[in-house]
């Protein structure tokens, strides 16, 4: 497995690989025949930026058995999904912040995140598969009350597009088999939620082959395959981590900074 990153040093940003506490620097496209340089810098005197600058963040509702049991629903024929802001996106250890204008409850919910790593278009499973650069972990944070605020048009990307709501990283994987990992997210250290990756109706390579027949899906793009049971809200000063075995911890906290 290996763990791309990218982060910022005096005002540069590079990218490279994790290993032991050791970046080693790569240059060029981390999507296209990346080169190491064979230089190497301490992760602990960088700060971690998002692993990568998705054009467009894809994000799935109702792809959890469990979640769809809970709450009475039944599989979707189709990827039901929303699209999140590039302003919303957030790094590791960055700060989600209560927005504003409102005064609802803010949830997390811990996902698996899709990388994507070549142009897919109207694709089968077997292509998209390939496409599929590597995973990472994401948290797409809600304002949940917002959600049905109108009944005439339920409002999914004002309620999940506010700035530092597209929290992901803290690495992509690649060359990871998730087939038995679990997702999990920890509120203040105390675990929430817990749910494997074969609680998803779809499966990436599915989901990746499903979307493209709506849209191209470019190198960079983030696919957060959708939350199982147990998303909660958080109160300010909570930290938040989300948990995927084989890739790591994304770790966030949660102010209210108005």
């Amino acid at each position: 497995m290996t763990h791309w990153v990218r982060y910022e040093q005096d005002g540069q940003v590079g990218f490279g690989t994790l290993e032991n506490s050791q970046i080693e620097v790569y240059e060029g496209d981390m999507f296209s025949t990346p080169a190491s340089t064979g230089k190497t810098v301490a992760a602990g005197d960088v700060a971690l930026l998002t692993p990568c600058e998705p054009g467009k963040m894809i994000a799935l509702w109702n792809n959890s058995k469990s979640s769809a049991e809970k709450q009475g629903l039944e599989k979707p024929e189709y990827p039901l999904f929303f699209l999140k802001p590039s302003s919303c996106y957030l790094a590791p250890d960055g700060v989600i912040c209560k927005p504003a204008a409102y005064d609802g409850r803010v949830i997390y919910e811990a996902e698996l995140g899709i990388v994507i790593g070549d142009v897919c278009a109207n694709a089968d499973v077997a292509t998209a598969e390939k496409a599929i650069f590597g995973y990472t972990c994401v948290n797409d944070v809600t304002a949940m009350q917002l959600l049905d605020a109108d009944p005439s048009f339920p409002q999914w990307a004002r309620a999940k597009g506010f700035d530092t709501f597209g929290a992901f990283g803290p690495a992509i994987v690649t060359g990871a088999d998730l087939s038995g990992s679990s997702i999990r997210a920890e509120l203040n250290g105390r675990e929430r939620q817990n749910y494997p990756v074969s609680d998803l109706f779809m499966q990436p390579a599915e989901i990746v082959a499903r979307l493209s027949e709506s849209m191209t899906l470019h190198p960079g793009d983030l696919i957060a395959c959708g939350t199982g049971p147990g998303a909660l809200p958080m109160k300010p000063g909570a930290t938040i981590d989300v948990i995927i075995d084989g890739i790591g911890t994304l770790s966030n906290t949660y102010e209210d900074l108005n």
